[in-house]
C-alpha cells in the first residue's frame, strides 16, 4: 500500500472522530440544559406501546435498507463480481498443506525468481524486498543499460550453466567483449532473519579486441535494492567508501527483521548513488538511465549524482572499477537481533569463505547431475555440457509472480456492465517460465513439459509449481492458460493479449507429470518422505483435478460420444488462412478451414485419454476405487477404443490419422484494394478467399496432430496402422530431416505458409522439441513391444534421437542458446525465442533417455 493510500485511510479515521466529538458535545449541553432544571423531578410522558413498536419496526427498516443501499454496488458492479468466472474454487488450497509450510517454505523464501531481468532476486512474497543487477553497455555509438532480458540486446551468450533451484546458480553473460559472471548463494545462519542471508558474486572480465572505445579499461555495474511495500531504505553513509564502511543500505520489513546490504572486493572501486521514490518497479531501467543522462550533461561524468528523494524505496548503488573486477554483494537479515552474528555472518558469505562455500555448492550440482541422468555412456561431453546448461535454466528461470489475472467478457456481458474484461482474485504463482526474454510468465500448456524434468530433479518443488497452478481455478473448473500477473509481467505483453478467455482451455499437460508421480509412488521409486508427500499432496488436489477433467468434459466435448474440439477458433475472420487454434497450443497447425460445433480434435481426444488415464491411476493409489474410479477408467477405455478412433479420425487411403470438421482445401489469401478514410492514397491488405464450398470430411494435413494415437501408444504394436505411421515418420518427403521432425509435412498444402500478412508459419513446418520427445517416447516404447515393427522403431528411434541432440548441441555451442525451434530450411538452424529453455530443456531427457510410460 502506498504512502498516499495510507494517508487516505487515516484521514477517514480523523473524520470519524471528529463526528463522534460533535456527537459528545451535544450529549453534554443536552445533560447540562437538564442539570439546571429541578434535579429532582421526572417527567412523565404517556406512551402507546403498538404505535412505539410499529414506528421502530418501521424506522428499523427504513435503517437497513438504508446501510443495505450504502454499502451494496450498483446492479452491474455486484452481478460482475458475482461471475462465475472470477468465483475460487471451493475447496482448501493445496498450498496450505502442511508440507508446504515450516522448512519447506523458508528454503524457498529467497529466490532468482525474477526470470525477465537478468540478475534479480526477490522473496516468495506479494510485496517483496527486489534486487537487481543493471550494467552499461555500448551499441551503435551509444551507451546502452542493461537490465530487462532483451533479444534486441543482442548478447552473444546468456543463462544459468549451474543451478540447483533453491540455494545456488551461475550465470554467464557475454555482452560484446565483455564477460560477466555471476554467482547466486543463499545460505540460512545461525541468528539469521526469516529466509536466512544471500550472496551475489559478480566477476567482470573484458576482451580489448572486442569491446568499443568508450568502454575500454572501465565497467560500470549497477546493483539496486527496492521495497515493494514502500517501506523507506537507508543509506549506509552519505560518501560510500568501501574502505571505511562495506555497509550500503539498510532497512526493516514485517516478515524477516532489520536487514543490511554490504559490498566486498579486494579490487579498488568506485561507488556512487541515488535514491528514488517511486512505485513503478518495471521502469527501473529509464529511470536510472534517465537519472545518467541528466547528471552527465549537468557535470560531464557517466556516473549517478549521490542524491536521493525523500524516504526512497528503492536504492540503486554504482561500481565503477577498471578490467578485470570482482564484487561480491551480500544480504544479511535479522540484524537487530541481539544474537544475530552478522558480522560473522558477513564474513562467511564474502571473500574466500564465500569462494569455498560456492565451488562446494557447484561440486554437487555436478554430483546430483551425474546422479541423476547419468549420461557417461549416452552422450559426448560436449552434450552432457549442454544438458547440464538445460537444468539450469529452467530451474534458475523459475520465477514468483503475484497480481491479477484480466478475463475477458463475453459480448453480451461486455454490453450489459460496459466493461471488456473484469479482474480474477489476487494470485500468486510459482512457475517455471518458457522464455525469459519473450515469454517470462507462466503458460499452462508449457508447465507440464517443465515438470518432466523439475519432478526428475526435485519432487518438492515440482508439486510447490503443480500447487501454486491448480490453486488458480476458479469454480467452474478452469484455468487460465496464460498468466500475466503484476506490473512487471504485463510490461511484457501488449495490452491486447493480456485478458484471458474462460472458454477457451491448454492442453492438461499437467497430467503427464502426475502420471509420472503416481507411477513412482506406486512402484516405490522415491524416499518414504517423497512418497507421503506425493500422496498427501494427490488427496488435497484430487478435488481439483476431477473439476478440471470435468471443465473438459463438459465445456470441450464434441457432438459425438468421444468427441472433442477446442473452443475459441474465429468463426468469422476474413484475414486467416486458417483460423487459429491457440487454446490447443499449437497456434496456425491446420484445421477445418471454417471452425464449427461439428469439430472433433484429435489432439485433445487424445490429451483427454492420458488426463483419464492419470485419474484411474490417482484412484487406485489413493483407495477410491469407487464409482468414480470406474468412470474414469470407462472414460479411457472408450477413448483408446482403437476401432472407434480409427472410425472418427483415420483416412485408410493416406494411411493417416486426421482432425474432422467443415473444410474446404480450396483456401486462399489475396490482396485487396482497401482506402483509407480521409486520404487519396489506396491501400492493400491480405484477406481470405474460398473458392470451394467446405463439406464435413477428414482434414487432410499430415503433422504432429496425425500423431497423437501413436504419441499415446493406442496403436496395438501388431497393427499395420503402426507400420504406416512409422513410414510416415521416415519419409524425407513428409516428416523427416536430419535435424528432426518437422511440425507439418512438406505434403500439406499449408507448409511454410504464411497465416496472414503478419503472421509467418510457426506450427507449419518448423521443428519443436516438445513433440518430438514426446514421438522419440512412443518410438522408445514400441521399440520394446514384441511385434512386426519392433526393429524398424528402434532403428528409427536411435537415428532421431541423434538427430535431435547433434542439432541443439550445435546450435548451442554456435549461438550460445537454446531455441523455441528449429528451422530445417536453414540446416537446422534455432528460430523464434531465445534463449528459450522451457520444453527446449527436454533434450537432457533424450540424452538420458528418460520417458515417461505410455
Amino acid at each position: 500500500m502506498t504512502g498516499s493510500s495510507r494517508k487516505t485511510t487515516r484521514s477517514r479515521i480523523k473524520s470519524s472522530n471528529n463526528n463522534v466529538d460533535e456527537d459528545d458535545n451535544k450529549d453534554r449541553k443536552s445533560i447540562k440544559k437538564n442539570r439546571n432544571g429541578d434535579p429532582n423531578s421526572i417527567k412523565i410522558i404517556k406512551i402507546n406501546l403498538k404505535y412505539l413498536l410499529g414506528f421502530g419496526i418501521f424506522a428499523s427498516l427504513i435503517l437497513i435498507l438504508l446501510v443495505y443501499h450504502l454499502i451494496q454496488p450498483n446492479e452491474g458492479e455486484k452481478q460482475v463480481e458475482k461471475l462465475r468466472v472470477i468465483t475460487p474454487f471451493p475447496a482448501p488450497k493445496i498450498m496450505d498443506l502442511i508440507q508446504f509450510q515450516g522448512d519447506h517454505k523458508e528454503s524457498l523464501y529467497w529466490g532468482t525468481y525474477r526470470p525477465h531481468v537478468y540478475l534479480g532476486i526477490r522473496s516468495r512474497t506479494p510485496r517483496s524486498l527486489i534486487s537487481g543487477l543493471m550494467w552499461i553497455g555500448v551499441k551503435d555509438g551509444r551507451y546502452v543499460m542493461r537490465h530487462i532480458c532483451e533479444d534486441s540486446d543482442e548478447l552473444s551468450k546468456y543463462g544459468w550453466t549451474h543451478h540447483n533451484g533453491r540455494d545456488y546458480g551461475r550465470q554467464v553473460m557475454v555482452d560484446h567483449g565483455m564477460t560477466l559472471t555471476t554467482d547466486f548463494l543463499k545460505v540460512k545462519g545461525d541468528g539469521s532473519g526469516y529466509g536466512g542471508d544471500w550472496a551475489v558474486r559478480i566477476d567482470a572480465q573484458h576482451d580489448k579486441s572486442k569491446l568499443e572505445e568508450e568502454l575500454w579499461g572501465t565497467g560500470h555495474l549497477f546493483f539496486y535494492v527496492a521495497d515493494e511495500e514502500g517501506n523507506s531504505l537507508s543509506l549506509g553513509r552519505e560518501k560510500l567508501d568501501t574502505h571505511d564502511s562495506s555497509l550500503l543500505a539498510y532497512g526493516s520489513r514485517k516478515d524477516i527483521g532489520d536487514w543490511e546490504l554490504h559490498t566486498d572486493s579486494a579490487d579498488i572501486m568506485e561507488i556512487h548513488y541515488s535514491g528514488f521514490r517511486t512505485p513503478h518497479f518495471h521502469n527501473l531501467t529509464e529511470l536510472v538511465l534517465g537519472t545518467l543522462g541528466t547528471h552527465a550533461r549537468r557535470v560531464g561524468l557517466l556516473q549517478l549524482p549521490d542524491s536521493s528523494d525523500k524516504l526512497p524505496n528503492v536504492l540503486v548503488f554504482q561500481i565503477s572499477a577498471k578490467f578485470p573486477f570482482r564484487t561480491d554483494i551480500a544480504f544479511v537479515s535479522g540484524t537487530g537481533l541481539k544474537r544475530s552474528r552478522a558480522e560473522q555472518r558477513l564474513k562467511s558469505i564474502t571473500g574466500t569463505p564465500l569462494s569455498s562455500k560456492l565451488i562446494e555448492k557447484q561440486r554437487d550440482f555436478e554430483d546430483k547431475y551425474i546422479a541423476l541422468f547419468n549420461l557417461t555412456d549416452k552422450v559426448e561431453p560436449e552434450s552432457a555440457t549442454v544438458g547440464r546448461a538445460a537444468i539450469g535454466n529452467l530451474l534458475g528461470g523459475i520465477g514468483y509472480f503475484y497480481g491479477e489475472s484480466k478475463i475477458a467478457l463475453t459480448q453480451d456481458l461486455s454490453r450489459k456492465y460496459g466493461e471488456d474484461f473484469v479482474s480474477y482474485w489476487p494470485s500468486e504463482l510459482y512457475t517455471a517460465v518458457p522464455s525469459r526474454s519473450f515469454f517470462p510468465r507462466g503458460f499452462l500448456w508449457d508447465e507440464g513439459f517443465h515438470q518432466l524434468l523439475i519432478c526428475r530433479w526435485d519432487i518438492q518443488i515440482c508439486l510447490d509449481i503443480i500447487g501454486h497452478w491448480l490453486d488458480l481455478m476458479n469454480v467452474d473448473g478452469w484455468i487460465p492458460r496464460e498468466q500475466i500477473l503484476g506490473a512487471e509481467a504485463q510490461s511484457k505483453v501488449p495490452k491486447e493479449f493480456i485478458p484471458q478467455h474462460p472458454t477457451n482451455g491448454n492442453p492438461p499437460t499437467l497430467f503427464l507429470a502426475l502420471h509420472d508421480l503416481v507411477r513412482g509412488t506406486s512402484r516405490n521409486k522415491f524416499t518414504t518422505t517423497e512418497i507421503n508427500e506425493v500422496s498427501s499432496f494427490l488427496e488435497r488436489a484430487f478435488v481439483r483435478l476431477e473439476a478440471w477433467f470435468q471443465w473438459f468434459n463438459n465445456t470441450q466435448s464434441g457432438k459425438d460420444v468421444g468427441s472433442y474440439y477446442w473452443h475459441g477458433r474465429d468463426q468469422t475472420t476474413i484475414r486467416e488462412l486458417n483460423p487459429k487454434t491457440l487454446s490447443s497450443g499449437l497456434d496456425d497447425y491446420p484445421r477445418a478451414s471454417h471452425p464449427n460445433e461439428e469439430e472433433r480434435h484429435l489432439d485433445l481426444r487424445c490429451w483427454m485419454l492420458r488426463a483419464a488415464d492419470c485419474m484411474s491411476s490417482i484412484t487406485v493409489l489413493l483407495g477410491k476405487q469407487n464409482d468414480l474410479g470406474k468412470e474414469y477408467q470407462s472414460t479411457a477405455n472408450l477413448l483408446s477404443n482403437f476401432e472407434l478412433l480409427n472410425q472418427m479420425h483415420y483416412d485408410d487411403v493416406a494411411g493417416a490419422y486426421f482432425d474432422f470438421g467443415n473444410h474446404s482445401e480450396k483456401v486462399h489469401l489475396t490482396w485487396r484494394q482497401t482506402e483509407t478514410l480521409n486520404s487519396n492514397h489506396a491501400s492493400r491488405e491480405l484477406i481470405r478467399a474460398v473458392t470451394e464450398r467446405p463439406q464435413l470430411r477428414l482434414v487432410p494435413h499430415i503433422g504432429y496432430v496425425s500423431l497423437f494415437p501413436f504419441m499415446m501408444g493406442l496403436i496395438p504394436s501388431g497393427s499395420p496402422i503402426l507400420g504406416k505411421q512409422l513410414d510416415h515418420i521416415f519419409n524425407r518427403s513428409t516428416f523427416w530431416t536430419d535435424y528432426g521432425l518437422l511440425s507439418l509435412a512438406k505434403s500439406s498444402t499449408l507448409y511454410m505458409k504464411r497465416n496472414t500478412e503478419h503472421d509467418p508459419p510457426y506450427w507449419r513446418g518448423p521443428i519443436w522439441m516438445n513433440m518430438n520427445y514426446m514421438i522419440l517416447s512412443a518410438l522408445h516404447h514400441y521399440s520394446l513391444e514384441d511385434g512386426p515393427y519392433k526393429e524398424r522403431a528402434r532403428t528409427i528411434y536411435g537415428e532421431l534421437r541423434q538427430n535431435l541432440i547433434r542439432n541443439v548441441v550445435d546450435n548451442y555451442f554456435k549461438t550460445g542458446y537454446l531455441w523455441e525451434q528449429y528451422d530445417q530450411k536453414k540446416k537446422g538452424k534455432g528460430k523464434g525465442a531465445r534463449p528459450f529453455t522451457g520444453w527446449t530443456s527436454l533434450v537432457l531427457l533424450i540424452m538420458a533417455e528418460a520417458y515417461p510410460e505410455i
